[in-house]
């Protein structure tokens, strides 16, 4: 491994943000899959949970669309809902739907600085009423057309580009938020071997 690809690794692990995280429920389509991976992978966030409770499990993810980022990601796959939320119970303070409806809150007035995760729903129904009540609440992104909602990998990097200005600007990459013993996992996992320096 070269020094340059040492020091990218350490450099992109410094800055992945241990209390965000994206979850995808009955997502169908591979490539929308990818896209959202290929974003999260860019604002640093490492863990993504994919909830199939009506859909077949997804055993690979198109590469075109993710340009090979699941590989640098953590992979959370679930078949029940409530095991997956209470395993999300246990590392984030808040689980946020989106979902249009009459208690749904601006993107903009969301604190991203808190831990969190954000629910995407399916393409064609969005997120489903089951996953709503497990919910803390509900948030959309303002918008003044006619149809009122974007492609899911589009919709998800509006928000999650809007938590990285406020995790940004409050300085959250500026300090690593994982553990220890969690990075040396991940640094074993891209192949950062103890003999590169590490």
């Amino acid at each position: 491994m070269t020094p340059e690809r040492r020091e990218k690794l350490l450099r992109v692990l410094h800055q992945r943000q241990s209390n965000l995280a994206v979850v995808m429920e009955n997502v169908q389509d591979p490539h929308n899959i990818s896209a959202v991976m290929r974003t999260c992978d860019a604002v640093g966030i490492q863990d993504i949970f994919i909830l199939t409770t009506k859909i077949p499990r997804h055993e690979k993810f198109g590469p075109k669309s993710s340009s090979s980022a699941a590989k640098w990601l953590t992979i959370h796959q679930f078949e029940d809902a409530q095991a997956c939320f209470n395993e999300l119970r246990k590392r984030y303070s808040r689980i946020l739907t989106t979902h249009l409806s009459s208690d749904a809150v601006s993107l903009y007035d969301i604190d991203f600085t808190e831990s969190i995760a954000l629910v995407f729903g399916n393409e064609h129904s969005g997120v489903s009423e089951e996953i709503r009540a497990l919910a803390d609440g509900n948030f959309i992104i303002p918008q003044m057309g006619i149809i009122a909602s974007l492609n899911i990998s589009v919709a998800c990097a509006v928000r999650i580009y809007e938590a990285y200005r406020q995790k940004n600007n409050a300085g959250h990459y500026d300090q690593p938020s994982m553990s220890k013993e969690r990075s040396q996992l991940l640094l074993n996992e891209w192949g950062f071997k103890q003999d590169d320096g590490n």
